[in-house]
């Protein structure tokens, strides 16, 4: 589990950064399920999160104790812990203009990102786990979502259950086939604690 002895000092992390960041990115492909053109979701682990706050305490030139314990603490919540998913989703959109107009139309999408078991009900996301990110005109592009899961769908995962994922927005739909099994695999270590 991630706690303040992992994090690097602000030296240290300035020696170490590049490896370490090109550590990450290799993690992270395992963790990114693309849902269509415009809608990623990234599952966050510890190593994920650690990099996240690493960056944060470098960009804002973090060195304080309690600056830096302000920062580990807003970013805990974002690691499962072993009966759950938790993700970051994302919407893309590169041109300003139509990424907009899109997020105009796209109010309420995270509560439409589904995941699925095989021969199991989908799973939606915990509405209480992302912060209040949309207007009436328009939603985030950035969410963070959390998957529960049941025993069930666990034990069925650990017997090599395929795993799908989708979005069903009646402005967006996309479904994935079974997801790729080295992301499958990395999802199922995520239920091991």
């Amino acid at each position: 589990m991630l706690n303040r002895e992992k994090l690097m000092s602000l030296e240290e992390y300035a020696k170490k950064r590049p490896t370490f960041r090109a550590e990450v990115m290799a993690h992270k492909k395992n963790r990114k399920v693309h849902l269509g053109e415009h809608v990623t979701v990234l599952f966050e682990d510890s190593l994920t999160i650690q990099y996240q706050v690493q960056e944060m305490l470098r960009v804002e030139r973090i060195f304080e104790e309690e600056g830096i314990v302000d920062e580990l603490n807003a970013y805990l919540p974002l690691i499962p812990d072993g009966s759950n998913w938790k993700a970051t989703l994302l919407i893309e959109y590169p041109n300003e203009d139509e990424r907009k107009t899109a997020l105009s139309k796209l109010i309420g999408l995270e509560d439409k990102i589904w995941m699925q078991v095989d021969g199991m009900d989908k799973i939606y996301p915990i509405a209480d786990e992302d912060l209040e990110r949309e207007t009436e005109e328009k939603t985030s592009s950035v969410h963070f979502l959390r998957f529960e899961l049941t025993d069930e769908m666990k034990r069925a995962l650990f017997s090599g259950a395929d795993l799908h994922m989708g979005v069903e927005h009646q402005n967006y739909s996309y479904t994935t086939g079974a997801l790729e099994n080295s992301v499958r695999q990395a999802l199922v270590n995520d239920l091991q604690h």
